[in-house]
């Protein structure tokens, strides 16, 4: 450390720690002002002082309760760090998802489920409950045509394990070719029984997608190439597989009409919805999502949640 780091270490210890001003600084130094202020922008520059604002608006209750009142939500959870590392995000909000369904969930309910990396990590969060009478059911198909895992079987057992609950698995892709081998699949009594279950759901955990060339859905070998191009030009995000656009409509009518699951008009009709979602690249679609009144609950992190908000 030179003499011109050891004089801009007192100045800034003299102005930031004991509340001197410039001119007292000076003074106690025996330097001009302006030299002052150029020790103080050295020290700043060389890493001496770290300044923090801390916003009450964007304190993670602040912004939960933001989100509440713009939102209409029953509960609003924005984890607290401040990071956007997608594995961290993931981490955080797959915890406090977790969290907040073992208060949701009760003995006796019936759990719908979506699949996904955000819907894994929740499962892997989730405390073991003694609870009776629950049912897990998958809310729309998860068979992959890809080397694509969507970890839809994963997800169902730890949810059935933590909450001690009876499985109800959807063993079909998603999406099918073309609309009569469709109905034709959910016109099979069994398929039907836990499409009719998912429809009358007391509680629904699920998450959105983002609409990009790189996005799960978009790769487990559902779409052709045509297909992916329209999703990717109207879609701003998914919720079960089912695209939508930024004003709430249905994205591609001709592939929502060959989709396996629940429909956005009957998820949006279910009693309690928690919604579990973050990172930049989804806010488009957990906005649009929270303007459909997709949800009741949401967890969120806190960076994503500041630019929700911040979205007109």
């Amino acid at each position: 450390m030179d003499k011109r780091d050891e004089d801009a270490l007192e100045a800034v210890k003299l102005y930031y720690r004991n509340g001197l001003s410039q001119a007292q600084v000076a003074k106690e130094l025996g330097v001009s002002r302006p030299t002052v202020a150029k020790l103080i922008q050295h020290g700043r520059a060389k890493g001496f002082v770290s300044i923090e604002i801390h916003d009450p608006r964007e304190t993670s209750s602040e912004l939960g309760d933001r989100l509440q009142e713009r939102f209409g939500l029953q509960e609003a959870v924005v984890t607290y760090r401040s990071t956007t590392a997608c594995a961290d995000v993931l981490e955080e909000i797959g915890r406090a998802g977790a969290e907040l369904l073992s208060h949701l969930v009760r003995d006796g309910m019936s759990v719908g489920i979506s699949w996904g990396q955000t819907m894994y990590s929740i499962a892997e969060h989730l405390k073991p409950r003694t609870l009776c009478d629950i049912d897990v059911v998958q809310l729309k198909g998860g068979s992959s045509h890809s080397d694509h895992s969507t970890l839809d079987f994963e997800t169902l057992y730890l949810f059935c394990q933590a909450l001690n609950g009876t499985a109800h698995p959807l063993p079909l892709p998603v999406v099918f070719d073309d609309v009569r081998t469709k109905n034709v699949v959910e016109a099979d009594r069994h398929i039907a029984e836990i499409l009719d279950m998912g429809r009358n759901t007391d509680l629904v955990v699920f998450t959105v997608g983002s609409v990009q060339p790189s996005s799960l859905l978009l790769n487990l070998g559902y779409f052709t190439e045509k297909q992916k191009e329209e999703l990717l030009s109207r879609a701003v995000g998914d919720a079960c597989s089912r695209f939508y656009t930024r004003t709430g409509e249905i994205a591609v009518p001709s592939i929502d009409k060959v989709t396996v699951g629940i429909t956005l008009e009957e998820l949006a009709k279910r009693p309690l919805r928690l919604l579990v979602a973050g990172g930049m690249r989804k806010v488009e679609a957990i906005y649009t999502a929270l303007k459909m009144g997709l949800a009741t609950h949401l967890v969120t992190d806190r960076p994503t949640a500041t630019r929700i908000l911040r979205h007109r």
